[in-house]
Order: structure tokens, then C-alpha cells, then sequence
């Protein structure tokens, strides 16, 4: 059996090609710049050449958006279609506002310009360049914030995780074999992989942090705190048993080493409050009941953007020998947890 397994964040896509009788250092990966990044940089060149651009495809990371911004400050026309509007905001009414014409045909002139978070055409091409068959599966991870039209992302996407709280934290529930129709990115990015499962990029980083053997024993002896920096956002669990006890978010550029240790070790102690990270521009933070009576004093610490903590009392740690595959790897160990269960 052959997996694709994609980690698709801000800055890169990280991507592991898993072989299932090969051990796993010996198997392709890929760090890639993320789909985003493409669109971003194809802006910049049509900004350049003076050209009016139609977007098209399908909802996906909206990390091109400031790009889209300039272009528009630039004084050069954007047009999209409906689909590709969801990647600019769940409300087609603020798209609009900002002078975005909405309509399902390129206006004559315009350069068309493709979003979709995986393409299996690129895919394709690339593997068969390097002698690789496509994958019996493909799974893929992307930071969702959920289909909040009417309030803002942070607080939506907030949302989401405290439900996952209140369902008692399982992780198995981390990994969707069939995402909630609230998670309209994750949604799309499965209707194109044809099916396969999806997560949230936290849950991948949960479950490929739990494929270190050091971690995975200190989970079920005591509690552990796992710390994911990535490029956009910092994302923290607090994990006991199979049981996800508390959950943090913030932004990473909002962040200093001395502000982030400090939250992080309220937030173990269940004293962080989620109105005082919501209102420091995070996304929130939020503990179950019993949090306090569990030790979560061991601290591991994943991600892009892990020197922040540099120097703290935290261990970095690079599940199957590559942190950056730590949320692909995430998926392939979520696939067989669920699978070996069932």
C-alpha cells in the first residue's frame, strides 16, 4: 500500500510518500512551498505585468489575500468565481465590498488563475518525474476555520475545538473519515482527493507528536503538553490517555518567547483565561473540567517556528526523524490508530 500523506500550512506543504514495507526514513518526502504561496507569487507577477486576474477552482488557505490586496491598491481589476470567493471570506457580500466582481465566467482579458489545495494533476506530474506511482490513498491536512459567515474566523474556528472539548476530546476524533459540513475547506479538499481521510492541521500535529515513542509513553503515565509553532499559528494540546484535556491558539507573529512560555504554562494549569487570548488577537483557549489534579508539566514542542522556545525548559522533538513531517506522519499514524480500533 502506498499513502500520500500532505500537511498543507501557511509557508510550506509538507508531504510524505509512505511505502508500507519500507521503513519510514527510507521513504520520499517533500517539503514544497504551500498551494497559497503559489497563488501568492502568481499575483505578484500579474501585479507586475499590469494584468486584471480572475480567480477560479475552489475554496482553499487564503494566504494570498494580502497579495490580492495589493493588486487591487495597484489599481487592477479582480473578479472570481463563487467558489474561489470562499477562500477570501465565508461572507460573499464582504468579497465584494472589496470591489471583487463575483461571476462564474473570466471576463474578457483577465488572467485566469487556478486555487485549489491539492491538484492531482501536479501531484502526478511530479511523482511519475521522480519514478513514483500514485498513491492508493491520499490524505491531506489544512488548518479549517469552519463556515462562519457571520462572525469572525477566530472566533468560529474557536468554536469548532470547544465542540470537540465538550465530545469528550477523543483523538481518535482528530481525523475525519467524513469531515462536519461546517469544515467547508476540509470538505473540498476531499471531494478532490476522491474520498481518503482529512484533519485540521492540529489534530495531524497531536497524532504525529504520539508517533514519538517518548511521548507516546509519557501521555499514558502522566499528562503531556504539546506545543505545534507554526508559521501562521502556535496551537497547543494538553493530552492525557487518549484524551485531549485543554486546547490554546494564537497567531506566531503576535508572539515573543517570554509571552508564549508564559500562556503556555498557565494554560497547563487550566488558569488561561480564553477572553485574554481572544483579546491579544489569538483565537482562545479553553480547558475541560479536572485539568488542574493532572500533571502536564512535560512539554514537547513541534513546528516550523519552534526556535520561540528556544532555551525554555521544553523538549523539541522530530517524530520519524523530520519535524516538518510531523503532521503528515500525523495522518498516516491517525489512519492506522482508527483503522487497528475498528
Amino acid at each position: 500500500m502506498k499513502i500520500l500523506a500532505i500537511d498543507v500550512g501557511s509557508g510550506t506543504q509538507d508531504a510524505l510518500y509512505y511505502i508500507d514495507d519500507r521503513e519510514l526514513e527510507n521513504c520520499p518526502k517533500f517539503i514544497l512551498p504551500s498551494p497559497s504561496v503559489f497563488v501568492f507569487n502568481k499575483i505578484k507577477k500579474l501585479t507586475n505585468r499590469g494584468k486584471n486576474i480572475y480567480l477560479y477552482g475552489h475554496n482553499m488557505g487564503g494566504g494570498f489575500k494580502s497579495a490580492l490586496i495589493s493588486h487591487k491598491n495597484a489599481g487592477y481589476k479582480v473578479a472570481c468565481s463563487e467558489q474561489a470567493a470562499y477562500a477570501i471570506s465565508d461572507n460573499l457580500k464582504k468579497v465584494e465590498q472589496m470591489g471583487i466582481e463575483i461571476t462564474e465566467t473570466c471576463p474578457k482579458g483577465y488572467v485566469p488563475v487556478y486555487l485549489t489545495d491539492y491538484d492531482p494533476g501536479f501531484w502526478e506530474n511530479l511523482l511519475n518525474t521522480v519514478g513514483l506511482d500514485y498513491p492508493d490513498i491520499v490524505m491531506i491536512a489544512a488548518q479549517d476555520h469552519g463556515f462562519f459567515p457571520n462572525i469572525s474566523n477566530r472566533k468560529g474556528r474557536f468554536k469548532l475545538w470547544e465542540r470537540f472539548l465538550l465530545e469528550k476530546g477523543d483523538i481518535y476524533n482528530l481525523i475525519y473519515e467524513v469531515p462536519d459540513e461546517s469544515l467547508t475547506r476540509l470538505m473540498t479538499i476531499q471531494k478532490i482527493i476522491g474520498g481518503g481521510y482529512v484533519a485540521d492541521t492540529g489534530g495531524a500535529a497531536i497524532l504525529g507528536a504520539l508517533y514519538d515513542e517518548d511521548v507516546y509513553e509519557k501521555s499514558r503515565t502522566c499528562g503531556v503538553c504539546i506545543i505545534n509553532i507554526g508559521n501562521s499559528h502556535t496551537i497547543g494540546f494538553l493530552l492525557y490517555k487518549d484524551q485531549v484535556y485543554g486546547i490554546y491558539e494564537h497567531h506566531t507573529g503576535i508572539l515573543t518567547p517570554e509571552k508564549l512560555w508564559k500562556q503556555i504554562n498557565r494554560f497547563k494549569k487550566g488558569d488561561l483565561r480564553n477572553e485574554e487570548v481572544f483579546e491579544d488577537m489569538g483565537h482562545g483557549c479553553i480547558c475541560r473540567q479536572g485539568v488542574e489534579s493532572i500533571d502536564f508539566s512535560e512539554t514537547y514542542v513541534i513546528g516550523p517556528r519552534r526556535n520561540l522556545l528556544q532555551g525554555y525548559a521544553a523538549k523539541f522533538i522530530a517524530p520519524g526523524g523530520d519535524m516538518m513531517l510531523t503532521g503528515a506522519i500525523g495522518l498516516i499514524n491517525g489512519f492506522f490508530l482508527i483503522t487497528q480500533k475498528d
